[in-house]
């Protein structure tokens, strides 16, 4: 069919010229087919072609059943009898079933019916049953002069577009009628003979793109964790290790200062193991943790109730990264004294309902400043730094309140997508009473802060449901597609650059 339909399409040319339009002349023959031959005789500079598109609208199922039987509006109006006592709704609705839920409201907003009770009436005493008369348009012209019509039908799903693709074609350079076998190589056989002097070699294509190769692809919360991780290896960090995600709940919760009865601790916040469910010791300073809350110190009183070792060896998927935070800061203790910073990005797990931006599984970014010098006034100073190397400047404070945080400051950010505020991160300065069990020296203040890594990958992204990021909806095609989001704000004028992932 091939070689035939290229002798056709040339003899056409032949005899008229050009071909105006390949539908009107190969009735018999699809689009696609033709498009085939007309590529090849393009490579050979026989032809050359232009896309035409034609787009015509059809009759759904339910359009044809309006065409046939009327509209549901108009159904109804001839259901509903003439005179005062009508037709009452519970009949209708029993009656006409869908053709009643779906045609009332119509028949209502044309005021030609009219509840009276428990029962519709007439209003007039006939109607023009319009949407059959424009679908009976369309049917017979593929479209319909009044464009209101056609998008008004189209949003009840009475017609559908459909889109036929045809061509122009004229002369090319080369341009006969006579079709001979191109060779694509230069063979040993043909130098002997000769016979590549009178062969007609097919073109190479040096312009087309060869095919993607087959690999892994970034995600974009990592694109977005490589670019955290670079900010903060920028501005002096240390990255902490996060490799234990089963913790006691005394590094997860009573070195922080969080009270046993507090509400973060119960099944329905927390991840408790079954096997093992408890952790065989506690670190050797577990009385001066017990003391502070039991009794108070360094200028606390405590909470004042009986701490139970038992509640503290019981072992949880850690609730946030700052269980890692409290182990380095007691390990930064035990060295001469020196400032220090560090961070992790990593897995967290809370017992929440998820819903568009929360998970009960999902990473925190986390930052801790070790330094005599540190006030509440140098956290804000820095988070203002570190958000606008991401690109981010519409940030927001708010007062709150931690176990092992005072003060403490919620910090939120701006998203385009959602419409709103959206908390991204917790912050504060770590109280005394948590500090100094863990064996830093008196003057010594940290100031803490965590993020979440998701939402503001989300902000970057424009992603308005976590569940689309991350989980089995995620599609694989934004995973592939997405380029790598570039945080800095000082390349160029705009607020982010992107550049296209590598196949590395």
């Amino acid at each position: 069919m091939s070689e035939e339909l290229k002798l056709r399409i040339l003899n056409k040319l032949e005899s008229e010229n050009s071909i105006a339009d390949t539908k009107t002349v190969f009735v018999d023959v699809s689009p696609e087919t033709i498009l085939g031959a007309l590529k090849s005789l393009e490579s050979q500079e026989k032809v050359n072609y232009k896309t035409l598109t034609t787009e015509f609208w059809t009759i759904e199922a339910e359009g044809q059943d309006q065409i046939d039987n009327g509209s549901y509006e108009a159904r109804i109006f001839y259901a509903v009898p003439a005179g005062e006592e009508g037709i009452t709704i519970a009949e209708l609705n029993s009656k006409y079933g869908k053709v009643a839920n779906l045609g009332q409201g119509k028949a209502f907003q044309n005021k030609w019916v009219k509840k009276n009770g428990s029962s519709i009436v007439r209003l007039v005493d006939s109607i023009v049953d319009q949407i059959k008369a424009d679908l009976e348009v369309v049917q017979a012209t593929g479209t319909h002069p009044n464009t209101n019509v056609i998008r008004d039908l189209k949003r009840r799903s009475l017609i559908k577009q459909n889109k036929v693709l045809s061509y122009s074609v004229s002369k090319g350079a080369n341009f006969s009628t006579e079709l001979k076998k191109q060779a694509t190589d230069l063979t040993v056989e043909m130098l002997h003979s000769g016979a590549w002097k009178n062969a007609e070699f097919k073109k190479f294509n040096f312009d087309s793109l060869g095919v993607n190769p087959s690999g892994g692809h970034l995600h974009p919360l990592m694109k977005v964790r490589e670019e955290f991780r670079q900010i903060f290896f920028d501005t002096g960090f240390e990255e902490m290790p996060t490799n234990e995600f089963v913790v006691s709940s005394f590094w997860n919760f009573d070195a922080l200062f969080v009270p046993q009865q507090h509400a973060a601790r119960d099944l329905q916040d927390t991840f408790f193991l079954k096997e093992p469910a408890v952790a065989t010791e506690l670190p050797e300073f577990w009385e001066t943790v017990k003391d502070v809350h039991e009794k108070g110190g360094y200028g606390s009183i405590g909470y004042r109730y009986p701490w139970s070792q038992e509640e503290a060896k019981k072992l949880v998927l850690r609730t946030h990264t700052t269980a890692v935070s409290s182990q380095m800061l007691h390990k930064l203790a035990q060295e001469p004294y020196r400032p220090a910073k560090y961070f992790s990005i990593d897995r967290v797990y809370r017992n929440e309902a998820v819903d568009a931006t929360h998970l009960a599984e999902f990473h925190q970014v986390e930052g801790i400043i070790a330094d005599k010098n540190m006030s509440l006034g140098s956290l804000i100073a820095f988070m203002d730094r570190f958000f606008q190397k991401m690109g981010i400047t519409k940030l927001r404070f708010k007062p709150a309140y931690n176990p092992y945080t005072e003060p403490s400051l919620e910090i939120f950010s701006w998203h385009e997508g959602l419409n709103t505020w959206v908390e991204i991160g917790n912050s504060g300065m770590f109280r005394p009473e948590m500090l100094r069990p863990l064996g830093l020296e008196e003057g010594v203040q940290v100031a803490g802060f965590g993020l979440s890594l998701e939402r503001p990958t989300m902000i970057k992204y424009g992603v308005d449901n976590i569940r689309a990021l991350v989980g089995h909806k995620v599609d694989l095609g934004m995973v592939e597609s997405n380029p790598a989001c570039r945080l800095d704000k000082k390349m160029g004028k705009e607020v982010f650059q992107s550049a296209v992932e590598t196949a590395n």
